[in-house]
C-alpha cells in the first residue's frame, strides 16, 4: 500500500486544483466557494525516478516496481474545525488517515477568487490549521489521560511511561506549538503517531500557490518570501507553484509542456518537485 500525503488548507486556495495537476486528470472539483469538496478525491501517482529505471536496465531485470505516492485532496478546514465548524470533524478525520501534510496556501491578490478570511496572508492561513490540529490532539491527548491515569496509578510501570509521554504532549499543545515543532525523542514521536495518530505531529510541506506571472520569480513576492522564513523555523520543504498554469498542462502533450515551461523560464512541472519533496518528506 502506497503511502499517503493529505492536500489541507483553507477553503479557495487551490488545493483540488493542484490535486487535478498531480493526478493528471480533472478529477477533483475545482470552484470559486468553500467546500466544494466534500468526500476526499484519491489519486495514487508514481513518484519519478530515473535511477529505479537505470539500475533495473544495468541489472537487466524482469520487472521493475516503482514507488507510488496517495494523494488526499482534504475539504478546506476553517477556523473552529476542531469544534465541528463546517464539517471539521469529518474534514479532520480524513487528515488523521494520511501519513504526511501537504499544506497549501495562498499566495497571490485576486479581488475575483474569494478568501474566507478576506485577505491574502499565508502564515495566518498556516496558524489557523495548525491550531485546528493542535486542539483536536489536545482533546484526543487528553481523553487517552484520562484512561491511562487509572493504571499508572495501579502500578503499572507502562503505563507510568504512556503517562509521561502524555503529560509533555499535553504541555506542548497547551502552548499552542504542533507536535512536529516540538523537541521529541524517537520513542515519543513514535508514540504520537502510531499509537494515538495525533495530526499535528505529521510530517509537513508547504506549497505556495502563486500567480502566472510571479511563478517566474516567486521572491518577488512578499508572501512567499514570508512563508519561507516561517517555514526554515521548522526544516520545512516549500513549492513553488502555480496550480491555474500546472491545471493548464494537464492535457498538453510533453511538447507543449515544455514550451508551456520555456515560456515561464521554469526548469520542470511544479507536480514533480511537489512529487520528489514529497517522497523526501516521506523519508523513503
Amino acid at each position: 500500500m502506497p503511502l499517503s500525503c493529505g492536500i489541507v488548507g483553507l477553503p479557495n486556495v487551490g488545493k483540488s486544483t493542484l490535486f487535478n495537476a498531480l493526478i493528471k486528470a480533472a478529477k477533483a472539483q475545482a470552484a470559486n466557494y468553500p467546500f466544494c469538496t466534500i468526500e476526499p478525491n484519491i489519486g495514487t501517482v508514481e513518484v519519478p525516478d530515473e535511477r529505479l529505471y537505470e539500475i533495473a536496465r544495468l541489472e537487466n531485470s524482469a520487472k521493475t516496481v516503482p514507488t507510488f505516492i496517495e494523494f488526499v485532496d482534504i475539504a478546506g478546514l476553517v477556523r473552529g474545525a476542531s469544534k465541528g465548524e463546517g464539517l471539521g470533524n469529518q474534514f479532520l478525520s480524513h487528515i488523521r488517515n494520511v501519513d504526511a501534510i501537504v499544506q497549501v496556501v495562498r499566495c497571490f491578490e485576486d479581488e475575483n477568487i474569494t478568501h474566507v478570511e478576506g485577505s491574502v496572508n499565508p502564515i495566518r492561513d498556516i496558524e489557523i490549521i495548525d491550531l485546528e490540529l493542535i486542539a483536536k490532539d489536545l482533546e484526543s491527548v487528553q481523553k487517552a489521560i484520562q484512561k491511562i491515569e487509572k493504571i499508572a496509578k495501579g502500578g503499572n510501570q507502562e503505563a507510568k511511561q504512556e503517562l509521561e509521554y502524555l503529560k509533555k504532549f499535553e504541555e506542548i499543545l497547551n502552548s499552542m506549538i504542533p507536535l512536529r515543532r516540538a523537541d521529541l525523542t524517537e520513542e515519543e514521536k513514535e508514540y504520537a503517531k502510531n499509537k494515538l495518530f495525533l495530526l499535528s505531529i505529521k510530517p509537513t510541506m508547504f506549497v505556495a500557490n502563486l500567480s502566472e506571472e510571479e511563478i517566474q520569480e516567486p521572491t518577488s513576492n512578499q508572501h512567499y518570501k514570508n512563508l519561507l522564513e516561517y517555514a526554515e523555523k521548522e526544516n520545512a520543504p516549500v513549492i513553488p507553484v502555480c496550480a491555474k498554469l500546472e491545471s493548464e498542462m494537464i492535457d498538453m502533450s510533453k511538447e507543449e509542456v515544455q514550451e508551456m515551461l520555456n515560456l515561464y523560464g521554469l526548469k520542470e512541472p511544479a507536480y514533480l518537485l511537489l512529487l520528489k519533496s514529497g517522497y523526501k518528506l516521506l523519508d523513503l
